[in-house]
């Protein structure tokens, strides 16, 4: 029995003990049934607006797990291994596979970490800016010229 099937119920009840409406008794009673029901029927809204709140949170939560799988799988270097010899085993994807950068070589991809000499900030760069020969620090703004050629 729901709260305000419950509320209905004591209203019946109330009816049936056969106090008159407009006398002192009835009306304190007919008073007190209406804010029962009323009570109730707020009741049960937010019982219905929790269930959806709810239902809406268990599917977020979904989502998340579904996210933290396709981004946190990758837990150690051996995954990142798995994954060069995944796109080593099939170069014949034109650059269609997206793990190239969808130049179609993983080389010109290729990804290189340096540090700027100024600030000491790590930066990642790839074959391209290399080719430019020259960039500039995202983290102090100073101006970095690489040279393949020299060993630090």
């Amino acid at each position: 029995m729901t709260v305000v099937e419950k509320a209905a119920y004591l209203k019946g009840l109330v009816e049936g003990l056969g106090v008159e409406p407009e006398s002192r008794d009835g009306k304190l009673w007919g008073a007190l049934t209406e804010l029962l029901s009323q009570m109730a029927h707020e009741i049960e809204d937010l019982q219905e607006s929790d269930n959806d709140y709810a239902d809406a949170l268990d599917e977020i939560a979904e989502e998340l797990s579904y996210l933290e799988e396709l981004t946190c799988d990758l837990d150690g270097p051996e995954d990142f291994e798995d994954f060069d010899e995944e796109y080593e085993e099939d170069e014949s994807c034109g650059g269609e596979c997206g793990s190239c950068g969808g130049c179609g070589s993983y080389e010109e991809y290729a990804e290189y970490e340096l540090h700027c000499p100024k600030c000491g900030g790590a930066i990642v760069v790839n074959e391209e800016v290399f080719e430019e020969g020259k960039m500039v620090c995202p983290a102090c703004g100073a101006s970095i010229v690489l040279d393949m050629d020299e060993e630090e």
